[in-house]
């Protein structure tokens, strides 16, 4: 069986397999079709995957295009960002191009629909297109400068993009229908003038520049495209697509539509993203709390859970919303397999065992991945004085607490069982210190005796401790859906105050010492984490990935039990109406 046939069958699947089958086209090609005005989100990682696999699947290929054509918006550092993160997630294109490589032939085609009498030069003011064109219940007016004749529109045409004509005043327009039940074909804007800020890869050399729904299908058209894939706002623009590829008759590219990918706690709106930026919310476009594809490779997460994540929310026509859960549960399945393990203590509180030696340093064994043998084990140091979690300690342990307590016993990762027996407290009362004792026999974490304890901690050798910062980050926002405000409310009255927190208290063990940027560790029983951008060779710098609790497993479990219940109790309904009917008989 090959490996198409054993893919899950959605819409866009069918539909490239349909046209391959009638003929429609011999051969798959796909674009991605970014603009240049932002970094790419969570939201584009849908169809930048749908689009470079549909070409994948089917022996195709995939261009890269980017959709410059509004100058005022577009920098080269969201391009060298963009081309980073589709690499990042594993996809190769197979051309590099701009909308702006086709200005010449956009600018034609314009004059050849100029001249069969189908666009014309309106210069109605902007506000005055905007009335002319109806609503969704009442048709749109005819421009008074509709029936202008061709030879005109032309003169004008060329005189805008000359630039003797200032922005806003004049604009090229398709004449297609202004009653159409559709406004977006009621005599769309083709060209708009745009003297500054000179275009970043073509200077001052145009004025004029087209709008992307002008530009977007005669540029799938240049590059032999054949398969459009948009998200589906565009659903109403395909008619329009497919009207200029009609009236110009040129290569009739197939414009398929899917629905976005939206998640929870979460704003999508490039616009928003941007304020979000520039107003100091988030520290840049790649801060780990940011939906962006750079946001979540700085907070850890990895292309394989993106994409694991993006397949299960599945190719659909209708928009819906991912739980923000979903995408943990997929980072947590695959670092929970690709992750060493290491020991942090976020919150120190220190432990001295006063029956071991006092100048007595053993290494211990230590499993690097219990999840790959092949990562094999690694020594870390134990001594007489060791860090635990200050959690791991309570005075007065409440019920099912079978951690460190007075004359409790517990064992110590990899270590020995250890029972406390006094508190050190300072001057204010705060406890400070543990003193334990330690069983010599129980090394390893087992009894010769037999005798079980009910808790494992973990610790980190006091003398030997890397000390390190710890960002722990939380969702950006506080509610579930930010854009649904309450009156009087926008999306940054929901942004979660506590969405970072930063720990200069934390004590790793030694073999962390030499972690680098990028590198991945699951804190034993703390979480997934990942070395920053921001360490030195002074001070290492960790963002928390993601937490160990998966309680969108435990929510698939109680779906599941759900479901079971449900089909069983259809049985027994069953069963009874059968026995109801066979009585009657």
């Amino acid at each position: 069986m090959t490996e198409e046939n054993t893919l899950p069958s959605n819409f866009i699947r069918e539909a490239v397999a349909e046209d391959l089958a009638s003929g429609r086209f011999d051969y798959i090609a796909t674009r991605f079709p970014p603009e240049p005005n932002g970094y790419l989100h969570i939201g584009h990682a849908r169809a930048l995957i749908i689009t470079f696999s549909t070409a994948a699947e089917n022996n195709g290929f995939c261009n890269l295009r980017f959709d410059d054509t509004n100058p005022v918006k577009e920098e080269v550092e969201y391009v060298d960002a963009i081309k980073e993160d589709i690499k990042w997630l594993g996809f190769k294109w197979k051309n590099e191009f701009y909308a702006s490589d086709y200005f010449d032939e956009l600018y034609a085609f314009a004059i050849q629909l100029i001249k069969e009498g189908k666009a014309y030069v309106d210069e109605q003011t902007p506000d005055e297109v905007r009335e002319n064109r109806g609503t969704l219940k009442e048709p749109g007016s005819n421009s008074p400068f509709r029936d202008r004749p061709a030879e005109e529109s032309l003169a004008l045409f060329e005189r805008m993009k000359n630039g003797e004509f200032p922005d806003g005043s004049i604009v090229l327009r398709a004449k297609i229908d202004m009653a159409s039940g559709n406004i977006s074909m009621r005599d769309p804007i083709m060209y708009r003038i745009l003297h500054e800020p000179p275009h970043h890869r073509t200077g001052n050399k145009w004025c004029i520049y087209p709008m992307y729904d002008f530009a977007h299908g005669q540029s799938d058209s240049i590059e032999g495209i054949t398969h459009s894939l948009c998200s589906l706002e565009y659903e109403n623009h395909r008619p329009l697509y497919n009207w200029f590829i009609n009236e110009l008759e040129i290569f009739p590219t197939r414009q398929i539509e899917f629905a976005r990918l939206n998640l929870t706690y979460t704003v999508m709106s490039k616009r928003r993203l941007v304020r979000l930026v520039k107003e100091g919310f988030v520290k840049g476009w790649d801060d780990p709390r940011m939906p962006t594809l750079s946001g979540y490779r700085r907070r850890g997460y990895t292309p394989e859970a993106i994409r694991s994540f993006v397949e299960a929310t599945g190719v659909a026509k209708k928009n819906s919303t991912a739980d923000v859960g979903l995408l943990e549960h997929h980072i947590r399945q695959d670092l929970n397999i690709r992750a060493d393990r290491r020991m942090a203590v976020l919150d120190p509180l220190k432990v001295v065992i006063t029956n071991y030696p006092e100048d007595k340093v053993e290494m211990l064994e230590a499993v690097n991945n219990p999840e790959d043998d092949s990562a094999g084990t690694r020594e870390i140091p134990f001594s007489r004085e060791f860090y635990i979690e200050r959690s791991d300690f309570h005075e007065d342990p409440p019920k099912r607490y079978f951690r460190l307590a007075l004359g409790r016993e517990v064992r110590l990762r990899y270590g020995y069982f250890v029972t406390a027996t006094d508190i050190v407290r300072d001057a204010a009362g705060e406890i400070v210190e543990i003193h334990c004792t330690y069983d010599p026999e129980t090394k390893g974490g087992y009894a010769p005796d037999g005798r079980k304890v009910r808790g494992t901690i973990h610790w980190v050798e006091a003398n030997s401790a890397v000390p390190a910062e710890v960002r722990v980050y939380d969702r950006l926002f506080s509610v579930p859906n930010p854009m649904n405000s309450e009156d009087g409310k926008t999306f940054i009255d929901y942004i979660n105050a506590d969405s970072l927190a930063t720990n200069t208290r934390v004590q790793m063990e030694p073999s962390l010492k030499h972690a680098r940027p990028g590198d991945r560790f699951q804190f034993e029983r703390m979480g997934y984490f990942i070395v920053d951008s921001d360490s030195t060779d002074e001070t290492l710098v960790f963002n928390r990935i993601v937490t160990l609790r998966d309680n969108w497993a435990r929510i698939e479990k109680e779906r599941a039990r759900e479901k079971m219940e449900e089909n069983r109790r259809r049985k027994q309904e069953e069963k009874r109406r059968q026995k109801e009917m066979a009585k009657r008989k």
